[in-house]
């Protein structure tokens, strides 16, 4: 057990760096939108969710409705259902259903695909040390960026927070390199985002409307071959 904690530990670690330095950039931008240093860190500490986050925090500081928030991460964190289903088939037979429950908190996407490339069954002991250091450098970092955006100038904290956006391209690119669909899909997404703005469409209804639309779109023109192998 002991063995296995220790394993779980050593895989998270390089998931914690990451972290750190992207909820870094999550605190910088929750202190500008208002929040203490306090609430920004609970916010990282109970979510776990870095695109839910962000465009929680969008809605929030927009002064958008709980329904808009609701529905918002209802769409964006719905994947996490089919993940926690994945996950479950390689779950060890011995554990309990209050285990599963704690492991299913921060079921994130890195952590999903570490753990599925982890050789044999995934045990507890294994799931909770792999969460663990990812957690915490998620929270340690919101507080950290939250601290330094109280402090460092306000040019530099602008010009960190720019650097979020370029992360998230940095995430797309290389995928829509590969499949043209899903080029097409964040185009549409932003020119649709960049028409609901012009029309001063709440934030909340934006992301929604945008998310929906060019996934529905693209699921039409370039529905997958064998989607049901997952």
């Amino acid at each position: 057990m002991k063995k296995e904690f220790t394993q779980g530990l050593r895989d998270g670690a390089p998931i914690m760096a990451g972290y750190f330095a992207v909820s870094f950039s999550f605190g910088i931008l929750a202190v500008q939108g208002g929040l203490s240093l306090l609430q920004a860190a609970l916010t990282s500490l109970t979510n776990v969710t870095s695109a839910g986050q962000f465009a929680g925090l969008q809605i929030i500081v927009a002064g958008g409705t709980l329904v808009e928030l609701v529905l918002t991460q209802l769409i964006i964190n719905l994947r996490y259902a089919l993940m926690s289903l994945s996950l479950s088939q390689k779950l060890d037979e011995r554990i309990s259903l209050w285990q599963r429950l704690i492991i299913a908190f921060a079921n994130t996407d890195e952590i999903f695909a570490v753990a599925m490339a982890h050789a044999g069954s995934l045990t507890f002991p294994y799931l909770v040390g792999l969460q663990i250091l990812p957690i915490l450098g998620w929270t340690a970092g919101t507080a950290t960026g939250a601290v330094a955006g109280s402090l460092l100038p306000a040019a530099l904290t602008s010009a960190l927070g720019v650097a979020l956006y370029g992360m998230f391209i940095a995430v797309v690119v290389p995928v829509a390199r590969r499949a043209r669909p899903v080029l097409a899909a964040a185009l549409l997404a932003v020119a649709m985002s960049c028409v609901l703005t012009a029309l001063h469409i709440s934030a909340g209804v934006s992301i929604i409307v945008c998310t929906v639309a060019a996934s529905a779109v693209m699921a039409l023109l370039h529905p997958v071959e064998g989607g049901d192998a997952l």
